[in-house]
């Protein structure tokens, strides 16, 4: 079920935690007609398509970090992740593109879908490092580039 919040508030902070609780787009008011049926349509065009659905993808393996794609699974260790499904989505998108750098517009745009958005949402799903790193302060799997974006560099070698 996709959801978009319309809402009067419109702090960082409001911004920010709609996304993180699930939200696939948040809108604050005042806004247009024509800029809220194209969201609107753009949540219901993205929540018709289905991540990883492409037959050839094969789970992805690093380290002890499994990412199940079709099966929406991810596990280190063969214990299971508790991931939102933006934090899955993000992760399995950078599992498969191990070493390239994305900026936080490319990630919207090739994760989620969108053209358009505050591109804090990016930034916030830095709670998906508490998860799958050793040490979310000196992130080894998912790095930051200064300056640039975020890229998926695998587990360290031992």
């Amino acid at each position: 079920m996709p959801i978009l919040m319309l809402t009067a508030l419109g702090e960082e902070e409001d911004r920010v935690l709609g996304p993180e609780l699930g939200a696939d787009d948040y809108v604050t008011k005042p806004v247009s007609p024509r800029e809220l049926a194209l969201r609107v349509a753009s949540v219901l065009r993205r929540s018709r398509e289905v991540p990883g659905r492409d037959v050839g993808i094969a789970p992805a393996v690093d380290g002890d970090l499994g990412v199940d794609v079709l099966g929406r699974r991810a596990s280190p260790a063969g214990r299971p992740l508790a991931l939102t499904a933006r934090e899955f989505d993000l992760l399995a998108f950078l599992a498969r593109h191990p070493g390239q750098v994305f900026t936080r517009a490319e990630l919207l745009e090739l994760v989620w879908g969108w053209d358009f958005g505050d591109q804090s949402t990016v930034t916030v799903h830095r709670s998906l490092r508490e998860k799958v790193e050793a040490d979310p302060t000196k992130p080894t799997r998912i790095p930051t580039v200064c300056g640039v974006g975020y890229r998926y560099d695998g587990s360290p070698s031992p």
